[in-house]
């Protein structure tokens, strides 16, 4: 098995670097690192790293026909700057056609995509099943969209996208978990948005996705623990990680670019994959805090617009 992973600086790529390379894996990774970061992809055998976007074309065409994967895992999105649609179209949308085209032309046997649980907009109902109509009305979550559709029309392709919870773990460097934790350590004052997300420990997600580079099920699939938690909530674990007497904070309205609740369901995964999440929210919130007080939170990124 060779697999090329697009994005694999990031925070998704790099943990399955980790899980797959020791199985003695052959791996690809394309990254600019717009967020990821090129020391987390260490030079070791096995592994090549190549610079670029895949928004262009003829670097992707150059890997795949220089590297020759069997499998690909496509976790490359733009989303750093929500007022920047030229990018965000460069990268989610043309970028995932290139993958596409890519993959059609050197024969890949399955193709792995990660797509955002805000493709669903606002949804009329939570949990949202995976028979939801797509309603994104954002730059992130439009541009993921269509490049979703354009993966999956590809018939020639095994392919499969997973919409994804809120995936902990590792060098998780955007949300409220790493923002909450680094301004409270120096002392910022924080607040918390009324909305709720479902949590997902990085373990269950990596079980899943090394079960379906095995597998032939095609489709897509929802991911998550289908359990909502506020953001409140998760304040009040990183004030009790930190042992800090909570202090009282503004919790204010969802945004005009963002939703009050994102919980997804996730039993036709369970149904149709085997696959259910095993790990609990607190012990989830509690492996993240543990690592950032090992490693410690840098950059912070966000698909949201900044308030004024």
């Amino acid at each position: 098995m060779k697999i090329l992973i697009t994005g694999g600086a990031g925070c998704l790529g790099s943990n399955l670097v980790e899980r797959l390379l020791p199985k003695g894996i052959e791996i690809c990774v394309i990254d600019n690192f717009a967020t990821g970061k090129r020391e987390v992809l260490p030079e070791v055998s096995g592994l090549r790293v190549v610079e670029g976007s895949i928004s262009d074309e003829l670097l992707v065409n150059r890997c795949f026909e220089e590297f020759g994967p069997t499998h690909v895992i496509h976790s490359a999105a733009a989303y750093k700057d929500p007022e920047n649609w030229q990018e965000d179209i460069r990268t989610n949308v043309l970028g995932s056609a290139h993958i596409a085209r890519a993959c059609e032309r050197q024969g890949v046997r399955r193709l792995i995509h990660f797509q955002t649980a805000l493709c669903y907009g606002r949804p009329d109902m939570v949990p949202i099943p995976i028979t939801h109509p797509a309603r994104p009305f954002t730059s992130y979550g439009i541009s993921k969209t269509a490049g979703e559709q354009f993966l999956m029309m590809n018939a020639a392709v095994n392919t499969v996208s997973l919409r994804l919870a809120n995936i902990c773990g590792p060098r998780l460097a955007i949300g409220p978990i790493p923002t909450f934790y680094k301004r409270l350590k120096a002392g910022q004052s924080c607040f918390c948005s009324d909305t709720v997300r479902d949590f997902l420990d990085m373990q269950d997600f990596l079980d899943l996705v090394e079960l379906l580079l095995e597998s032939s099920q095609s489709g897509v699939f929802n991911v998550s623990t289908g359990v909502g938690h506020t953001i409140h909530q998760v304040f009040l674990a990183v004030c009790k990680h930190l042992e800090i007497s909570p202090p009282d904070v503004p919790i204010v309205p969802a945004g005009a670019d963002d939703v009050p609740s994102v919980v997804l369901d996730a039993s036709y995964t369970k149904e149709t994959l085997g696959w259910e999440a095993r790990i609990d929210f607190e012990s989830t919130i509690r492996r993240q805090l543990e690592w950032y007080d090992k490693y410690g939170v840098n950059d912070v990124y966000s698909h949201l617009k900044r308030e004024e």
